[in-house]
């Protein structure tokens, strides 16, 4: 199934919290916080103005991006969970350095 969201609306697959500490500590699942981390899976065409010009988004399928921490609205798609959420919900997009990308 594909999903197209409307306006300027994304769709954002979570990226899950490591489930060690620094320190090696196993965190149980029910002590873990939902992530504030994700990845765009597909985008709107964007938000319109006053005049009725298309204004584009600034996110993109792929970005890794930062939410809050209630933003969006959870659903289930082809049994993953997601979340549907405006763009002005992101905070930032997390860019990788040239230096990250040789050591992964």
């Amino acid at each position: 199934m594909t999903f197209r969201p409307l306006h300027d609306r994304i769709l954002v697959r979570r990226i899950e919290a490591e489930e060690k500490t620094a320190g090696g500590i196993i965190i149980p699942d029910t002590a873990k916080e939902k992530p504030q981390e994700g990845e765009v899976v597909a985008v709107g065409p964007g938000a319109r103005d006053e005049s009725g010009k298309l204004a584009e988004l600034d996110v993109k399928v792929g970005d890794r991006i930062l939410f809050g921490k209630w933003s969006g609205t959870e659903i289930k798609l082809d049994g993953e969970d997601l979340l549907i959420m405006k763009e002005s919900d992101v905070m930032g997009v997390i860019e990788s350095t040239a230096e990250q990308k040789k050591a992964a």
